[in-house]
């Protein structure tokens, strides 16, 4: 296919900008949606770089697609202003898997094109992630080495972590990230939530999806070549099937 410089032009112009502010209104990059040509360079550019471009109903967003991408958060920065104090990897782990359980509430399926409820409480998400927590732990332990390497998710250390967080401090009044409870670690997976317009605060711990976080997880979530088959895990569909190959292997 031909481009003139015109269109080649614009197509950086776009993708300079997305790759700098992450998104970008529509009215702010029209000749993405109108021109063919600039619409092919742009996702070109972006998937040389392990992303693609989201169009949503009034921005174009950059999206990393896994973590080599140079998009994708730094394990330092998210540590630095997201985690407790001396956080490692198992926590970034655990703040993942947190979103996940949070979407898992609002899309009950891989058919679910809607989400199913308009808000949470942070009672619900704890719960849930302790659930799913306790669902994991009860697994066979070569079972989980075996499924964690497939899937590139250290399931390990997530329970490890999570079960290592103190829910006797629940309680206490300031819940930032000096203190080590579930709830002081879920209020900074929040924020960074909030930082990234994924959730909508509606007062009394109350928390929904943004628009953003539904176009994310209709293009994203539900596809198991990105999500590696995490949700047949935590929600359990395809549990037994899984479990049957292992011993198989191992038989």
């Amino acid at each position: 296919m031909n481009y003139n410089l015109q269109q080649i032009q614009q197509a950086f112009r776009i993708y300079a900008e997305l790759s700098v502010r992450g998104e970008l209104l529509i009215a702010e990059s029209e000749a993405y949606i109108y021109d063919d040509h600039i619409r092919g360079l742009v996702d070109t550019f972006a998937s040389e770089m392990n992303a693609a471009v989201l169009v949503t109903s009034e921005y174009l967003l950059l999206l990393p697609l896994s973590m080599a991408s140079p998009f994708h958060i730094a394990n330092d920065a998210l540590k630095r202003d997201y985690l407790p104090s001396k956080a490692q990897n198992s926590d970034i782990y655990l703040l993942y898997f947190s979103m996940i359980i949070f979407y898992g509430l609002f899309y009950d399926s891989y058919q679910t094109t809607d989400p199913i409820r308009d808000f949470v409480t942070y009672d619900i998400w704890l719960e849930a992630i302790s659930e799913a927590i306790e669902t994991l732990a009860s697994l066979d332990e070569a079972y989980v080495t075996y499924i964690q390497k497939d899937m590139q998710y250290n399931w390990k250390a997530i329970i490890d972590k999570w079960q290592t967080l103190d829910d006797t401090n629940e309680k206490v009044k300031n819940q930032d990230l000096r203190t080590l409870s579930r709830l002081s670690f879920l209020n900074g997976v929040i924020k960074f939530m909030d930082d990234q317009h994924l959730i909508i605060h509606y007062g009394n711990q109350e928390i929904g999806i943004s628009d953003k976080s539904m176009d994310i997880v209709t293009r994203y979530y539900m596809d198991s070549e990105y999500n590696r088959g995490i949700l047949e895990i935590i929600y359990g569909d395809e549990k037994s099937e899984v479990n049957e190959v292992y011993h198989g292997v191992n038989l």
